[in-house]
């Protein structure tokens, strides 16, 4: 499943990102899940839990989440976050 999500992921979309991958994630079961992060300007610590937590939900049945088109001032939030060393993260365009 690739989901490609636009500019910024703070407080204010979180909540709704959440339940809208819960809900495909739970359609989708075992289906690995890309987000194109190409648009994503911006993500604070609630996006940054959106993921983490998408993470804990996927991992145990052995689905992976990538992250793909990071731009770099978001790839240096997931870096300094630490998600970088749970989940694949690219600046460039990934065939998956």
């Amino acid at each position: 499943m690739v989901i490609t999500i636009a500019g910024e992921l703070d407080l204010r979309v979180a909540d709704k990102l959440r339940t809208e991958l819960d809900e495909l994630i739970n359609k989708n079961p075992g289906k690995d899940l890309i987000l194109d992060f190409s648009n994503v300007n911006f993500i604070d610590s609630s996006g940054l839990g959106v993921l983490l937590g998408r993470y804990k939900k996927l991992h145990p049945s052995g689905t992976k989440i990538y992250i793909k088109e990071v731009q770099p001032q978001v790839k240096r939030v997931l870096e300094l976050s630490g998600i970088m060393r749970l989940l694949k993260v690219t600046e460039q365009q990934m065939d998956i």
